[in-house]
């Protein structure tokens, strides 16, 4: 099916063509050409020297009357990364104000199988479209990791899921976030003092273990803990048969939805650094008082734990 576009809309897409305010990408009358060939265009006219504003919009209108879905493909091109060879922010400003427009007549700038679509949504001023809300990351890797040689490994994998991303390739950005997100989950637990004990040793906890202990000692927040739940779901399609299963591959959105919540934790555990440690509860304290082991139920006996207590038997230490 065509997609229909107001006249309105159509007006506002060949201003960004034409891109006569910056930081847009400026285009002469003859670019302007190029610019609908590169779309997939047939018979495109050669610049006459017309307006060039005028000019856009008359072919985008005469094209959707047509009935043809090169308006469509003109305006999926403005959003087309391939458009912008070394103009990162001209390619933002573009992308911005292209889905600020085009939210108006109910549609955004999507992603499905790796290629660009327009996706339905409901029209209205782009604040006002429900969407997960943007959060910034606040903070340096090493106000978080206090171990330089780790820092620097969590800056590297904070930097290729970013290289990732703007390449297109989010299954492996977002492999780097569930990883990274482990990784300083898990060097808080092992360097700071905590509240409440760790449920299991350390070497055998996953990152669903580490954000449950990270919030039970008020690391992270309530909001970070269920969302990363998220997380934890994509960053297990490293295993292509999750991926099959689940039968979905991450795209843009899906690392739109992911990235926040990985700076929402990184923000939470700088914040929580200095803090001190949670104490025990009131069962935990009156369990203790009695002999009782607060943590028995979850510390079942295993082989390890009871070559340990028997007489001439090994030591293992969780790491």
């Amino acid at each position: 099916m065509t997609e229909i576009f107001d006249d309105s809309t159509l007006t506002e897409i060949a201003h960004l063509i034409c891109g006569d305010e910056p930081p847009l990408l400026y285009r002469k009358g003859y670019q302007i050409a190029e610019f609908f060939q590169r779309a997939g265009w047939d018979d495109v006219p050669e610049y006459a020297g017309t307006p060039r504003h005028k000019w856009a919009k008359d072919l985008l209108r005469e094209r959707q009357e047509d009935g043809t879905d090169e308006t469509e493909r003109a305006i999926l091109r403005l959003a087309n990364r391939l458009e912008y060879y070394n103009q990162q922010q001209e390619y933002q400003a573009t992308l911005k104000r292209l889905n600020e427009i085009l939210v108006l007549d109910g549609r955004r700038i999507g992603e499905e199988g790796g290629q660009l679509v327009l996706v339905r949504c409901e029209a209205g001023f782009e604040d006002e479209v429900r969407q997960l809300p943007r959060v910034e990351l606040k903070v340096s890797v090493t106000e978080v990791v206090s171990d330089p040689e780790l820092a620097a490994t969590v800056q590297l994998r904070l930097d290729e899921a970013r290289t990732c991303y703007e390449h297109g390739a989010y299954t492996s950005a977002v492999i780097m976030l569930g990883s990274l997100l482990e990784g300083v989950l898990a060097h808080a637990a092992q360097v700071r003092a905590a509240g409440v004990r760790m449920p299991k040793p350390l070497g055998n906890m996953g990152l669903n273990d580490f954000v449950e202990f990270a919030y039970k000692n008020k690391w992270i927040e309530h909001d970070a803990k269920l969302a990363s739940e998220l997380v934890r779901h994509y960053r297990n399609l490293v295993h292509p048969l999750a991926e099959k299963r689940t039968g979905h591959v991450p795209n843009r959105d899906t690392l739109d939805m992911c990235w926040p919540v990985v700076n929402a934790t990184l923000n939470d555990l700088a914040a929580t650094a200095a803090a001190p440690p949670v104490p025990p509860s009131p069962r935990a304290s009156t369990d203790r008082a009695r002999g009782r082991n607060p943590n028995a139920s979850a510390q079942r006996p295993t082989p390890a734990s009871v070559a340990r207590r028997r007489p001439g038997g090994g030591t293992t230490a969780g790491t």
